[in-house]
């Protein structure tokens, strides 16, 4: 008599042997050092013999022993990538356009030189890296040291931003800020704009450190009052209400500059509730990667910080490091793009001859 299993109980299935490199060339019929040399990519072998090798092992399902290379290379062939910012909460950062671009790049760019990406929670401590195999770390926008410094401490090469630059085994990829915000507001004066409003994370980082003071030097440069309004938290929400802090001034702005990141149509959702024709009344540029900017009504002109560029540069610059062995510092600095679309422009209007002409103004209550 068969006896019938009883719900939940474990069933034992043996699971099929492993394919090894030897089925693999007993398959295809070739040497074994022919189906490795034509999986590595090595050695001279024809276009055929190489592609019947690779078909056969995929498919049957070959995949080389990851431990094993391992061991014989002596690399786990392990990139982190940590975020600096958002350390309350570890993992917002994928909610960025920003970061999340700058992320699958990354991912990519490291599978393309052949490492993989290891993902930290946004300002990792060292205990949650310290017993990983890492080769070397990516640290995307860091609010102070503290990462950088026990990541060189431990001898882990690490591309950051341009405030390692100099030290041994820190690499760096970075932006012009001043460049970008002195283009974006030139951009705004030459459409006529005269009260020029920034919207902006509190955030410490180099990036928005630098953002603050081009945006000062600019404005004393040209007698403008500097019109800051800062935001108390990350996310669109508190993005918004900066947003209508500063729509809500005294003196109402003719041009707004927000670099908090921020989805565009609810840029332009809290200027018409305060009475705003854009790009009538109110020229807006908005530091951003959200593709929603160019499909508004109308088309929202963005600054990019390109987020591709820089991951792709910062992946270069660690594999040529842990290739050749170089602790030598270097660094390459990537241009930001300003996409010019409708909400800042003003082609109907004639735009004054003199940017200082009325930069005296009252600043805000």
């Amino acid at each position: 008599m068969t006896s019938t299993p009883q719900r939940g109980a474990s069933t034992s299935r043996t699971a099929p042997p492993r394919v090894r490199l030897v089925d693999v060339a007993r398959e295809a019929g070739l040497s074994k050092t022919t189906v490795s040399a034509a999986l590595n990519g090595t050695g001279r072998l024809s276009p055929a013999v190489r592609e019947k090798a690779r078909e056969t092992a995929r498919r049957m399902g070959y995949r080389p022993n990851a431990t094993a290379r391992q061991l014989r290379a002596g690399r786990a062939r392990l990139i982190g990538y940590v975020v600096g910012e958002f350390a309350w909460r570890p993992w917002t950062y994928l909610e960025s356009p920003y970061f999340a671009q700058l992320t699958s790049a990354t991912a990519a760019s490291a599978l393309r030189h052949g490492y993989a990406l290891v993902m930290l929670p946004a300002g990792s401590l060292h205990s949650e890296w310290a017993d990983l195999p890492l080769e070397a770390v990516v640290v995307a926008d860091p609010v102070d040291h503290r990462v950088v410094d026990d990541l060189l401490a431990a001898r882990i090469p690490v591309v950051s931003d341009g405030s390692v630059d100099g030290r041994p085994g820190a690499h760096w990829v970075d932006v012009d800020a001043e460049e970008a915000v002195h283009g974006t507001l030139e951009h705004l004066a030459a459409q006529g704009a005269r009260r020029t409003a920034l919207v902006m994370s509190g955030s410490t980082t180099r990036f928005h450190r630098e953002v603050l003071t081009a945006y000062r030097d600019w404005c004393a440069a040209r007698g403008c009052t500097p019109r800051v309004t800062v935001t108390d938290d990350a996310g669109n929400g508190p993005a918004v209400r900066a947003v209508e802090s500063a729509l809500t001034a005294a003196e109402r702005p003719d041009a707004l500059f927000v670099v908090e990141e921020v989805s565009p149509p609810l840029v332009l959702d809290a200027a018409r509730r305060h009475g705003y024709d854009v790009p009538g009344d109110l020229l807006v540029v908005c530091v951003s990667e959200d593709d929603t900017a160019e499909h508004t009504e109308p088309p929202i002109s963005t600054l990019s910080l390109q987020p591709r560029e820089i991951a792709e540069a910062g992946i270069e610059l660690l594999v040529a490091a842990l290739e050749n062995g170089d602790e030598a510092p270097s660094g390459r600095l990537v241009a930001t793009r300003l996409l010019v679309r409708e909400s800042s422009r003003r082609p109907s209007r004639t735009v004054a001859a003199s940017p200082q002409a009325e930069c005296t103004s009252v600043p805000p209550t």
